[in-house]
């Protein structure tokens, strides 16, 4: 016998919301070509962690009711903690559950050609620009389940263009709050930095709850064109109890660089893929990522650079802490392709265990198809060094206090190396709470 799963969307329910929403044709049939594959598609397969029993896909009911704010005092404060106030609200967008509810845009920007939206708006008044770009030379749609359900259900999110030859020189924000456990957060994030633009973009997941409920199946795809450079920061605090996909690619054209820096800090268990593909000559991609895991969460990362260009580069740096009975897999993959001579494949993880019960597994792979190239990589998994805490202890210092300062000192190569100061901050912040 044959079990069939109901799933609480079919293709009414898909038409019905893309028209609700006035989205143009291409875009609706995306979707309902999108939701053809995902019947038939299987799910993501991770590396040494099972996620058959993970939910990923139900809900209660697709979008939250409107939650838009007439100004940022009326925000939580945890929320308001992300914003730089100080530097005055430039270039944010704030977005609850699926709603969107707050957006600044300097006129400097605009008068300039950039574009920065929240992304279903993009779609019908900017549709031209994200039809080419929207899961094209990024995520594709039809690689598994979770990301054709992405693309058929997608309800939140924000779209970025920066023009040819505009350098926007202060970061630009994007706070996405989750609050509502019934409602699964569908964010597709679109970053594109035409011929030789430069922009640095944060983003903040962050969930109101210590304890809640719920999916997260998030993509962002950045692209950097010929002589481009994006350097993209994200901090994600979803709660425990928010299984949560998150698919972060980026593409880089001829002499274009994208810089990553991650704070992997969700408390529930996750999924994570960072892929950066190196397509042109003389392109670039770093990845910095720090991680914490607590409680009994399961979670899996891969990271990943391929070279497709002659004297490309490519950087991972990553370092995670486990506590209490956390486990995680690391995956660091330098994939250098035939033809792309003078590639530079690096990549260092180092997982630090506080417990008995944690577990940390670091994978370091180097898949190479040319000969002229070069190589590296390194990894280690272990425990807090005794001979460390028992110096500290030495002088006076409480052993919790003592392996507070092992962890930060652990974890500080990699946060000290962050290039974006707010990234750095909030991720500081974040440590210290979730360490303490």
């Amino acid at each position: 016998m044959t079990l069939q799963t109901q799933y609480p969307f079919d293709k009414g329910f898909v038409e019905s919301y893309a028209v609700s929403n006035g989205e143009p044709e291409w875009f609706k049939n995306l979707r309902l070509n999108a939701l053809e594959k995902f019947e038939v598609l299987p799910m993501p397969n991770p590396d040494k962690t099972k996620i058959e029993k993970w939910d990923l896909i139900s809900f209660k009911q697709h979008t939250a009711e409107d939650q838009s704010i007439a100004a940022i005092d009326a925000l939580p404060e945890k929320v308001k903690a992300l914003i730089d106030v100080e530097a005055g609200l430039k270039n944010l967008y704030i977005q609850q559950n699926q709603t969107p509810s707050f957006l600044s845009v300097t006129e400097d920007l605009k008068q300039q050609g950039v574009i920065f939206t929240d992304i279903l708006t993009a779609v019908k008044e900017h549709g031209e620009l994200v039809q080419k770009y929207f899961m094209t030379d990024g995520v594709k749609v039809d690689e598994h389940r979770l990301t054709a359900f992405h693309a058929a259900l997608v309800n939140g999110g924000a779209f970025l263009y920066i023009p040819k030859n505009v350098e926007v020189k202060e970061p630009i924000q994007s706070i996405f709050i989750h609050s509502n456990a019934d409602a699964p957060l569908i964010n597709h994030v679109l970053i594109v930095a035409d011929d030789n633009s430069s922009v640095t973009y944060v983003e903040n997941y962050i969930s109101l709850q210590d304890e809640a409920e719920g999916i997260a199946n998030i993509i962002t795809e950045v692209l950097a064109l010929t002589n481009a450079r994006v350097t993209f920061g994200a901090v994600d605090t979803l709660a425990h109890g928010v299984t949560t996909y998150v698919n972060r690619r980026g593409y880089a054209g001829r002499d274009a660089r994208i810089e990553w820096a991650l704070g992997l800090m969700n408390d529930g268990n996750t999924i994570s893929e960072n892929v950066t593909n190196l397509v042109g000559d003389g392109s670039v991609g770093d990845t910095k990522s720090v991680v914490v895991g607590r409680g009994d969460q399961k979670q899996n990362f891969t990271t990943k650079v391929v070279h497709f260009g002659k004297n490309s580069e490519g950087f991972i740096l990553k370092h995670g802490v486990m506590k209490d009975s956390a486990s995680s897999v690391f995956n660091g993959i330098g994939k250098i392709e035939h033809g792309a001579t003078k590639a530079n494949a690096q990549q260092e993880s180092r997982v630090l265990m506080l417990s008995e019960k944690a577990r940390g597994d670091a994978n370091p792979i180097l898949l190479i198809d040319e000969d002229d190239v070069m190589a590296g990589h390194a990894a280690s998994v272990g425990r807090v060094d005794p001979i460390q805490l028992y110096y500290l202890m030495s002088r006076g210092i409480p052993k919790v206090e003592a392996e507070r300062l092992v962890i930060h000192g652990f974890l500080a190569p990699v946060v000290n190396q962050l290039p974006i100061e707010g990234v750095k901050k909030q991720l500081s912040e974040v440590i210290e709470r979730k360490v303490k």
